[in-house]
């Protein structure tokens, strides 16, 4: 399938969009790539969301360990490639265990989980695929995280359920090296 919405040519960016993309590039991502290129035909739109998942990915009440398990169940339900290839590295360094992952790319319940990461498995396939989520799961994440916790998870499966959405529909390209691939 064909990339939708690839990157626009330098010649051919409007002053809001270049700054956007400055924006973007100045902040921890360094650089202007996935989402962020399909986003950038609303750089308004893209600023904000660049704001919001700078918040959720490097500052969030969870931490990054946390985080990273939660951004791969939220790319596995939307079978986002893209999201998955930049996370599940990612999500490795920071101490996921690949038993984990691969589960989770398999669409299984993973075993042997930490306690805080069962809970986050289980409150994001519950806000994906309920629409919500059931008053043990709500409660299991109250008494681990707070109710800071709980809002920058459900946050956390917003916003990359947003990126995985543009994704989905702008066709943006997976990584070239194809290490880390979901299933079909």
């Amino acid at each position: 399938m064909p990339e939708r919405l690839g990157p626009i040519p330098d010649h051919d960016l409007t002053a809001p969009q270049r700054a956007a993309a400055q924006e973007v590039a100045d902040g921890p991502r360094g650089a202007v790539y996935g989402p962020f290129v399909p986003l950038l035909r609303s750089p308004e739109l893209m600023g904000h969301a660049q704001r919001m998942g700078e918040y959720l990915r490097y500052r969030s009440a969870l931490g990054a360990r946390l985080s990273e398990l939660a951004i791969l169940v939220t790319a596995r339900e939307w079978d986002q490639q893209v999201e998955w290839a930049i996370h599940a590295p990612i999500a490795a360094q920071v101490g996921i265990p690949a038993a984990v992952i691969a589960a989770i790319a398999a669409r299984e319940r993973p075993g042997d989980m930490l306690v805080d990461e069962t809970v986050v498995h289980d409150f994001c396939i519950e806000l994906h695929r309920n629409k919500a989520v059931s008053d043990r799961v709500y409660g299991d994440a109250l008494a681990l995280f707070g109710e800071q916790g709980v809002i920058d998870l459900v946050g956390i499966n917003g916003y990359y359920a947003l990126l995985a959405m543009v994704m989905n529909v702008a066709h943006t390209q997976v990584p070239p090296d194809g290490a880390w691939r979901l299933p079909k």
